[in-house]
């Protein structure tokens, strides 16, 4: 039988199937779960065993360490988790990458999948048309589970025969019995096929097909596995390419664990798998080698022995990252000040345009990456909030003087950085809109686009107030101190709105009514403060207390400390908002 292009192509297909299913299941899941998921990583964290069961529990949740990493990396980067502890949720997500392996174990090579992998798409169907959002995310998981299968099933049906084609695969033979160079180059081949399918458990599946057709022998099946750890590691790289440097160092703690779990058990490779083979005749399931090495026919001794191999590989895996995780989670702080003093911090002044916990590039995960927006917009409130301060400090500055233009100056650019973070962050939320949300996220998705806009209103208020004092000393208008001491009064009423507006931001899913009602209480003294020295002022004015032209000035100052106390309620009501839906 000859095996052509199109077969190829097929072959191409069916792991496209597999790697589609996969990724139905495990946004189903994340979906399902929504904020749950975020808040359990969030919270399993506390100790280094709790954080690895964490990784381990939620990758074999998602069947994808991929997906657990750079989740890791994404909370990380918004200061969610400590690098020590991102490092003992990656050891845990490592284990739990061999979940995959096994269900492929006990079901893909066991029974006839596609028998029961039909019907399950018929039982999915119903929920997918249903109305109820979280209906439709389960039946999303049930059918990303069967096409995932028929996508395994279609792998097995399309990859050739190396006994019906030898020609093909033939060169396989050729690089199997150089002794540790053939570990080497497998583990080499497994590097590459995972990173060009940027998925462990595709690879994985792959391998376990290869060996229980009788391509390769168990031990560089176990190499090409060994690769496979380490290729993983190039989603979360990417992943952290745009973002800060917390996650660039989460990324590369992943890299780290997984060669240095690998260089150990290839210097003890092959007693490694002798100790494999061991387990697996111990429990009674045949030895994994048998089968490339069999010259027979017989069907059901094939089958058994196909068995054998993918329980061997399965218990490799398995007892190759149990190893790893039971010696290197001692080994934490260690990973830590490695991996700092090879990425070492620079420090960045507050006046370059940096964001600190989301990055232009990809985005994954949607639900969890809200939690890094938030985090984001809190840095950018803080931001316009020292922005605010500066501009207290231009009103008492003396006119002409270096000080006076500094702080000028200081704001100008201060108002051009939160018109790029304005831009930035809105587009990140956009493109976390685009993902897989639960209803719940996308009403916080559309609350905090409100926030930041209003911030960005805020930055715009502070400036107007600089403008002001600009054309007051170009003008060179004189104000008498009845003046300042009103701007100053008026300063410390929205300095005192803001300062709650910030205590809202800090944990907005948690934001106390009785905050939110101090906010309402500070935006109505605002109000009667700018009434009351509007009404003064045209009085002032009359008396001749002071000129006409100082009374506008004044009067602009009030009126953008004004519309800043209107923005800031803004983001109060956008964050009650978001509160009322998340208890209702």
């Amino acid at each position: 039988m000859e095996y052509g292009i199109l077969d190829f192509l097929t072959l191409l297909g069916a792991v496209g199937l597999f790697l589609y299913g996969m990724t139905l299941m495990s946004d189903g899941l994340q979906k399902a779960a929504g904020n749950g998921l975020r808040n359990i990583l969030g919270a399993m964290t506390r100790n280094r065993f709790m954080g690895a069961f964490t990784g381990f529990s939620i990758t074999a949740l998602i069947q994808s360490s991929s997906a657990s990493t750079v989740m890791v990396v994404s909370f990380v980067s918004a200061g969610l988790m400590t690098l020590a502890q991102s490092v003992a949720v990656i050891m845990g997500a490592n284990v739990g990458t061999t979940a995959t392996a096994w269900i492929i174990t006990l079901f893909g090579f066991k029974v006839d999948i596609a028998a029961f992998a039909y019907p399950l798409i018929a039982f999915s169907l119903p929920l997918l048309f249903s109305s109820i959002s979280r209906r439709k995310s389960i039946g999303e998981i049930i059918l990303g589970f069967a096409i995932l299968f028929i996508g395994l099933n279609m792998i097995e049906d399309s990859v050739p025969d190396l006994k019906s084609n030898p020609e093909i695969f033939g060169f396989l033979q050729h690089y199997a019995d150089m002794g540790i160079v053939s570990v080497l180059l497998f583990v080499l081949i497994g590097i590459i096929a995972t990173m060009i399918i940027q998925s462990s458990s595709a690879a994985i599946a792959i391998v376990l097909i290869m060996c229980t057709k009788g391509w390769i022998t168990f031990d560089l099946a176990c190499a090409m596995i060994l690769g496979s750890n380490i290729g993983t590691t190039i989603t979360p790289i990417i992943a952290s390419l745009g973002a800060n440097l917390a996650a660039k160092r989460a990324a590369l703690c992943h890299l780290l664990f997984n060669v240095l779990g690998t260089v150990w058990v290839l210097a003890l490779f092959f007693p490694f798998t002798k100790l494999t083979v061991w387990v697996t005749e111990f429990f009674g399931l045949g030895n994994p080698c048998a089968l490339y090495n069999y010259t027979g026919s017989d069907e059901t001794v094939i089958a058994n022995m196909a068995v054998s191999a993918s329980f061997g590989l399965s218990i490799f895996h398995t007892i190759f990252n149990l190893i790893n995780l039971s010696v290197m989670i001692w080994m934490t702080n260690l990973y830590v000040k490695i991996v700092e003093r090879i990425m070492p911090s620079k420090h960045k002044s507050d006046e370059e345009f940096q964001l600190m916990y989301i990055a232009s590039g990809r985005v994954a995960a949607s639900e969890l990456n809200i939690a890094q927006a938030e985090k984001e917009i809190s840095v950018f409130a803080e931001r316009v909030q020292r922005m605010f301060g500066m501009t207290k400090e231009l009103i008492h500055s003396k006119e002409n003087s270096e000080e006076f233009t500094k702080l000028f100056s200081r704001l100008e650019k201060y108002e051009d950085i939160s018109d790029r973070m304005e831009v930035e962050i809105a587009n990140y939320l956009n493109r976390c809109a685009e993902g897989r949300l639960s209803s719940d996220s996308k009403h916080r998705i559309a609350s905090l686009l409100r926030i930041v806009s209003e911030i960005e209103s805020i930055a715009d208020g502070c400036f107007g107030v600089a403008k002001a004092m600009m054309r007051k000393q170009q003008g060179k208008v004189e104000f008498p101190q009845m003046i300042y001491d009103n701007v100053d009064s008026m300063f410390a009423y929205v300095d005192e709105a803001m300062s709650n507006m910030m205590l809202l931001l800090k944990d907005v899913e948690n934001a106390r009514e009785s905050d939110i009602i101090n906010s309402y209480n500070k935006e109505r003294e605002i109000n009667n403060m700018r009434n009351q020295l509007r009404s003064e002022n045209i009085e002032n004015i009359n008396n001749k207390k002071y000129e006409y032209q100082s009374g506008i000035v004044y009067m602009d100052i009030i009126g953008d400390l004004e519309k800043t106390g209107d923005y800031i309620i803004n983001v109060v009501d956008a964050i009650k908002e978001q509160v009322r839906k998340h208890n209702a």
